[in-house]
């Protein structure tokens, strides 16, 4: 009797052991797409930080483009909102989307100042217009490797939490929504293929 209650004890023991080993990893995976987020997040906000100065540096050359430099600074502080409503539950489904629409709309802003700048040589060859531009190139590749990063981490989190027996555990442990990827508006243009004409 003494040996089947130690086998039984045994047994009871591991499968502890294992369903604490199940938390433990939906809890490490969680804080990896949470810790990937903030790397988005400190990537975006240094986006946010360079356009206000593009714009500024913009200003004297672009007088009477007043209305574009209006639309990205308005597109700026939408996406610098909805990017700290991420930051407070990222992975959030609703949360993800919008800022991926702000981002969408700062990104068509900024696509209009472009199209007006190339009509102006003398501010595409001031030094300070040629910095920045090259700061937020910069920064704008570091957003996307972020941002994939962060879906990696995503992915990873939501396969481990619907995978058998975790997908039977992670509600009870607080694991029930599946995280949300950060998918941005260009993301099926940069899918397609691109038109050639001859």
């Amino acid at each position: 009797m003494a040996v089947s209650t130690l086998i039984i004890l045994a047994i009871l023991a591991a499968l502890v052991f294992y369903v604490i080993g199940i938390y433990n990893k939906l809890v490490a995976l969680r804080n990896r797409f949470q810790n990937a987020f903030a790397q988005i997040e400190v990537q975006l906000k240094r986006r946010y930080d360079l356009i206000p100065n593009l714009v500024e540096t913009a200003k004297g050359y672009l007088a009477h483009e007043r209305e574009t430099l209006e639309a990205v600074i308005a597109a700026r502080n939408s996406a610098a909102s909805n990017l700290q409503a991420a930051a407070a539950q990222p992975g959030d489904a609703q949360r993800m989307a919008q800022l991926a629409g702000a981002e969408g709309l700062l990104n068509n802003a900024m696509g209009r100042l472009n199209v007006v700048m190339e009509a102006y040589p003398d501010l595409k060859a001031s030094q300070n217009m040629q910095q920045l531009s090259e700061e937020l190139s910069t920064t704008e590749n570091k957003v996307a490797f972020a941002r994939q990063a962060f879906n990696d981490a995503v992915m990873a989190y939501n396969t481990y939490k619907q995978s058998f027996p975790p997908v039977a555990l992670a509600p009870t442990f607080g694991h029930a929504q599946d995280a949300s990827l950060l998918e941005f508006a260009d993301s099926a243009a940069i899918q397609e293929a691109p038109k050639v004409s001859f």
